[in-house]
């Protein structure tokens, strides 16, 4: 009885174990190159175990098609010093991230720089929003360097 309690308890922490393994895999995103998009937010979530950020970019004909940026966790945000208001619905950003390989509208967000004209909630200043590590990338790594003045 013993033995079996003990199987079942093992097999039980290995398979609750398993979706945290397998849970970073950023394999569905180009993450050797950047790509850079400006628009307009349109949502913020601040979800664990990733924020998302969706924002209306315009193509050269003015249409709007909305894109999903995938960033880190409020606690990831928070230890790179972003703020819950630092970007807002109805904001300008530009952004720096990592399309999907399937060439659906998303990416995996590296930097946002928001353009909304507030000093106090950031405007002008690229901050990462993978939490310290260029989305996914280590940080001393050539692709997690922030963008610098053109």
């Amino acid at each position: 009885m013993q033995m079996r309690s003990l199987c079942l308890g093992m097999a039980c922490v290995a398979v609750s174990v398993l979706p945290v393994l397998a849970h970073h895999s950023h394999n569905n995103y180009d993450i050797g190159t950047w790509t850079t998009m400006e628009g307009t937010v349109t949502e913020v979530h601040r979800l664990v175990p990733h924020s998302w950020v969706y924002m209306d970019v315009k193509d050269a004909k003015g249409q709007a098609t909305t894109w999903a940026l995938e960033g880190t966790g409020p606690g990831g945000l928070d230890k790179v010093g972003i703020k819950v208001n630092d970007v807002r619905p109805g904001d300008r950003i530009k952004a720096r991230c990592h399309l999907l390989k399937d060439g659906s509208n998303g990416c995996l967000l590296g930097f946002v720089t928001p353009m909304h004209g507030d000093v106090a909630r950031g405007h002008g200043v690229e901050k990462d929003w993978d939490g310290g590590g260029g989305a996914g990338i280590p940080t001393n790594s050539q692709y997690a360097a922030p963008l610098t003045a053109q």
